[in-house]
C-alpha cells in the first residue's frame, strides 16, 4: 500500500510544503476522495485523513535549538503557560491553530470558544487523527493530556465541561500553537 510523506517546514513564518513523495512501482496515486477532508493553509492543500500522519522525531537539542524556551517547555517538557498570558487565548480572528513544533493543523476557529479559563479552548480539534489523548497522571488528579499526533508536542488537556455539540473543552496553550489566518477546511 502506498504511503504518503508530508513534510511541513517553518520557514520564515511561512508554511512550506514538500512535494508528496510515492512509490514509482506502485499504482498512481489515488486522488482524495469526497468522504476525506481536506484544508488549505497559506495556499496549501493538506488532507486531514490519519494515513498522511509521518511521525516527526527528533533528538531533544534539535528541538531546543528549534523552539523557544517556553515553546520547549510547553511542547517537549509538558509544561503548562500562565493563564491570560498567550498570545492567541483571546483571538477573535477567523483561521486555523496548527502544532506550533510540526505544523499539523489541529483546531479551526470555527470550534474555539471563550472558556474564561485564560487559555485557547476548543470543543472540537480538525480532525479526530491529528491529536492524541494520553492518560496524565502528574499534579495528584487524573486529567486527560492532548498531543500533537505527529511530533507528540503537548498542547493541553481536554475536560468534560465544553459546550455542545460535544460537551468537551480542549484547553490548550497558545506557545503550543501557531495561527493561520484566513486558513479554512477547504469546501
Amino acid at each position: 500500500m502506498m504511503k504518503y510523506i508530508l513534510c511541513l517546514l517553518l520557514s520564515v513564518g511561512m508554511l512550506v510544503s514538500c512535494t508528496q513523495a510515492q512509490d514509482q512501482s506502485k499504482a498512481p496515486a489515488a486522488t482524495t476522495s469526497e468522504s476525506e477532508p481536506e484544508m488549505a493553509v497559506d495556499g496549501v492543500l493538506l488532507s486531514l485523513s490519519g494515513d498522511t500522519l509521518e511521525p516527526v522525531e527528533k533528538p531533544a537539542e534539535e528541538w531546543e535549538n528549534e523552539l523557544t524556551e517556553q515553546e520547549f517547555y510547553v511542547l517537549r517538557k509538558a509544561g503548562t503557560e500562565r493563564a491570560f498570558t498567550g498570545a492567541l487565548w483571546d483571538n477573535k480572528k477567523k483561521g486555523i491553530y496548527t502544532c506550533a513544533g510540526c505544523g499539523l493543523p489541529l483546531f479551526s476557529s470555527e470550534t474555539k470558544f471563550k472558556s474564561g479559563t485564560g487559555w485557547p479552548s476548543f470543543w472540537a480539534p480538525i480532525h479526530e487523527s491529528n491529536v492524541k489523548l494520553k492518560s496524565d497522571n502528574s499534579l495528584g488528579m487524573t486529567r486527560t493530556e492532548v498531543v500533537c499526533a505527529r511530533c507528540d508536542g503537548h498542547q493541553g488537556h481536554v475536560f468534560e465541561d465544553g459546550p455542545q455539540p460535544t460537551g468537551l473543552r480542549y484547553c490548550i496553550n497558545s506557545v503550543s500553537l501557531d495561527f493561520r489566518a484566513g486558513a479554512k477546511m477547504k469546501p
